[in-house]
């Protein structure tokens, strides 16, 4: 098992649109997705990431962002061990939004 840090929502950018050195990974189904995410965000689906593995640039400073937590914790333990670093952002898409942080959906 990994150490996986975790940032809390607070410390994150509204959108990384204009982001181009980070990237916000959202690994929820595609429900979850369409009813809302945080703009800017790359959705691939926890069961995608294997094979989308080069849409995720290595040199980005990476977050990584799910519903509660636990999907992104398993996604960054496959993607530590497969040469890349980033953070799971604390409390997910739940705490995103407690905190008054804008979503969009739809695809």
């Amino acid at each position: 098992m990994f150490d996986i840090p975790e940032i809390p929502v607070t410390q994150l950018p509204d959108d990384f649109t204009d982001q181009p050195a980070r990237l916000m990974l959202d690994v929820r189904e595609y429900d979850e997705w369409d009813a809302g995410h945080v703009r800017g965000a790359l959705h691939i689906p926890l069961t995608e990431v294997a094979a989308r593995l080069d849409e995720i640039d290595p040199d980005a400073e990476l977050f990584v962002i799910c519903h509660s937590g636990g999907r992104s914790q398993r996604v960054l333990e496959y993607l530590l061990r497969n040469g890349y670093d980033g953070s799971g952002v604390e409390g997910g898409m739940l705490a995103w939004v407690q905190n008054g942080k804008p979503v969009e959906s739809g695809r």
